[in-house]
């Protein structure tokens, strides 16, 4: 079984995706249901976990009701305001939202005092765990210490972290990433996806080799028991297809056994998000 824990829809615009400039025409489009089902089809995936990239309770909702719908859609990561005091009014109301398991905001290059740092934000967050929601967190590399001090904050919450916390693959930069990825191993109730890493290399030029060293150390300190595989579709069209992504996590999962191997395909991302 694959489930893809990490993609998206959306209805460009380019206001509101003000963050998709001229280098990626490829994915200045729009992106929905109908064009996910065939890629889902032809990879075998089983299911897939569409993750919000909006900050509006509109997108929360309309992905909900694809969700709804589309019985391949086995979750949604949402927004909702957690820097709103009355927060916890929108947590129990969405409680009826079945696939609805999560929250994320943009916090990748925010200012730390946006988010990391911010007494409002940290205090919605701390409030998940008690209507059983998860968090996914969001950023660059160079946040990870910023990071840090924020999970201390907020202990026994569910989190997982996106995209290899955006290593710079692209400068083979390693060393500093590598130390700071072994603290946020250390919180154990911290998941890792392996998930927009081709994107983070050089778009037109990498190679397995060169996504190799940075899925190594995910391997090793979140081991397979806390990895999950994620597409990041269709961002991910911008360096690649579905299936070469997919393929250099089945690659990577050479090296372990078959009941190791459908942990991270799919098993890490049923519990984590608790799917049926």
């Amino acid at each position: 079984m694959i489930i893809d824990a990490h993609h998206h829809f959306w209805k460009y615009d380019p206001v509101t995706y003000a963050w998709i400039d001229d280098r990626m025409q490829a994915i200045a489009r729009d992106f929905n249901p109908h064009d996910l089902e065939p890629v889902l089809e032809k990879n075998q995936v089983d299911g897939a976990i569409t993750v919000q990239v909006e900050e509006t309770l509109v997108e929360t909702k309309i992905l909900i009701e694809i969700a709804e719908g589309m019985e391949q859609i086995k979750a949604v990561v949402g927004w909702v305001d957690l820097k709103d005091p009355k927060v916890e009014n929108d947590l129990i109301s969405f409680k009826t939202a079945h696939k609805l398991k999560g929250f994320r905001a943009i916090m990748q290059g925010s200012p730390d005092e946006q988010y990391l740092k911010n007494k409002g934000f940290i205090s919605g967050v701390k409030k998940l765990k008690d209507h059983d929601f998860t968090y996914d967190i969001l950023i660059y590399h160079d946040q990870i210490p910023s990071t840090l001090r924020f999970l201390e904050q907020c202990p026994d919450q569910p989190f997982i972290l996106d995209h290899i916390a955006k290593p710079d693959i692209r400068n083979g930069e390693i060393r500093k990433w590598k130390e700071n990825m072994k603290q946020l191993s250390s919180f154990p109730d911290l998941y890792c996806k392996l998930s927009g890493i081709i994107t983070e290399a050089k778009w037109d030029g990498w190679r397995y080799e060169d996504l190799s060293p940075y899925l190594d150390v995910a391997g090793e300190y979140f081991g397979t028991d806390r990895l999950c595989y994620g597409s990041d579709w269709p961002v991910c069209l911008l360096a690649g297809q579905y299936e070469e992504v997919l393929g250099v996590v089945q690659r990577f999962l050479q090296q372990v056994t078959p009941v190791e191997q459908e942990k991270v395909l799919s098993g890490n991302a049923m519990k984590f998000y608790k799917l049926a």
